[in-house]
């Protein structure tokens, strides 16, 4: 019996030395181990040459939080110190136009008068001159008025490839045609082949209907963030059938955008031709949808054109391409900062400093008074205030 003891004795403390022996060696192994009788000391920065981490329980003082009452007892004016930069300018292109609706340049800058609802501005951005044009060609194309190898077909392809070929290199161009849906044949480029090959789907139309509000507003809201000389051109009969939108809808939407739209009216001819067989109804369609043209170009600040024949498009196009390349673009902070989205109406005046009557302009050959009209668009909406 003793000696059964013993032996498991002896194979008992066997064990334990080889488990001692075990933990010894794991312990080397991995030094960042400790034992409850004599915890390692953490390792410092100044011991390692690392800059300790967070937890790793140093005796450095912690870093209080900036939201902390304490962190801001004694730097309460800076937790407080906001700053705050808002510049509020509204930019406006204007036209100055003879009677023959070419541009008259070399205009200074103190002749220049702006009225936000009737209370003058102070201007602090002037400038003038040419520069190049980012233009969306927005063109009806349905079965309507534009079946293949009709009047209407070949003279909406005159115009658009007519237009299209007095852009210059730098200019941008994106092509939108629509009937029932407006649809990007191509985005603004300035590669002509991306443009052409656009152009070459315009061949047989689809729907009857012609949506032109629609079109007209989702184009204006692309446009309106960006920047520099920018235009819709719409070629169209001016009819629309079957939008969404309704006609005061699309005035409002086309305002807020400050796009300028110009347009060439389509069918001129076609509807003396067949002005004696056209009902009462059909002829005032027509005549709303020149109205229409005409309303939609004033108040953005472009011009309509009505060509009766192919030979008046390459004036269109040129008086087109003077407006947006000369035009006098106006800056001013206003008076009435309130941001309420209310719209305001402005109205740019070319008015004498000296006696703050209208500006008389003469012909430097003849003398003669001349008669100008200035174009820009009716106005704006102020922003809202950030909820």
């Amino acid at each position: 019996m003793k000696s059964w003891i013993s032996r498991n004795r002896i194979w008992i403390l066997g064990v334990a030395g080889a488990l001692s022996l075990l933990a010894g060696v794991w312990a080397q192994d991995n030094p960042g181990s400790e034992t409850v009788a004599r915890p390692r000391k953490k390792a410092t920065g100044s011991d390692t040459g690392t800059t300790p981490s967070p937890d790793s329980g140093s005796d450095l003082p912690k870093i209080p939080s900036k939201l902390s009452p304490k962190a801001t007892k004694d730097q309460e004016g800076l937790a407080d110190a906001t700053f705050k930069a808002e510049t509020n300018v509204v930019t406006v292109d204007a036209q100055v136009l003879d009677q023959h609706g070419n541009p008259i340049p070399g205009i200074p800058r103190d002749k220049f008068r702006i009225l936000e609802d009737n209370v003058p501005q102070t201007l602090t951005q002037f400038s003038v001159g040419e520069a190049p044009m980012t233009v969306a060609m927005v063109i009806e194309f349905s079965a309507r008025f534009q079946s293949f190898y009709s009047r209407g077909w070949g003279e909406t392809l005159t115009a658009s490839y007519g237009f299209i070929s007095t852009l210059k290199p730098e200019d941008y161009v994106a092509i939108i045609a629509y009937d029932l849906k407006s649809t990007i044949l191509s985005d603004f480029s300035n590669d002509r082949a991306k443009t052409m090959d656009a152009m070459s789907r315009l061949r047989i139309p689809g729907f009857s209907e012609s949506n032109m509000f629609d079109a007209l507003t989702d184009t204006a809201d692309r446009m309106s963030k960006i920047e520099g000389r920018k235009a819709i051109l719409l070629i169209a009969s001016g009819i629309d059938t079957f939008s969404k939108l309704t006609y005061d809808k699309t005035r409002k939407s086309l305002q807020e955008s400050g796009v300028p739209v110009y347009s060439i009216s389509l069918l001129q001819a076609e509807r003396i031709i067949a002005e004696g067989s056209m009902g009462p109804i059909q002829q005032l369609d027509f005549l709303q949808a020149d109205n229409e043209l005409k309303t939609f170009a004033k108040e953005t600040g472009g011009q309509a054109y009505f060509p009766r024949f192919t030979g008046e498009l390459p004036g269109v196009f040129g008086s087109i391409s003077q407006s947006l390349r000369n035009q006098y673009s106006l800056g001013y902070s206003p008076n009435n900062q309130a941001k309420d989205g209310k719209f305001r109406k402005l109205t740019i005046q070319l008015v004498n400093p000296g006696t703050n009557e209208p500006l008389r302009i003469t012909d430097q050959k003849s003398g003669k008074p001349i008669k100008y009209t200035v174009l820009a668009k009716a106005g704006y909406t102020a922003p809202r205030p950030v909820e």
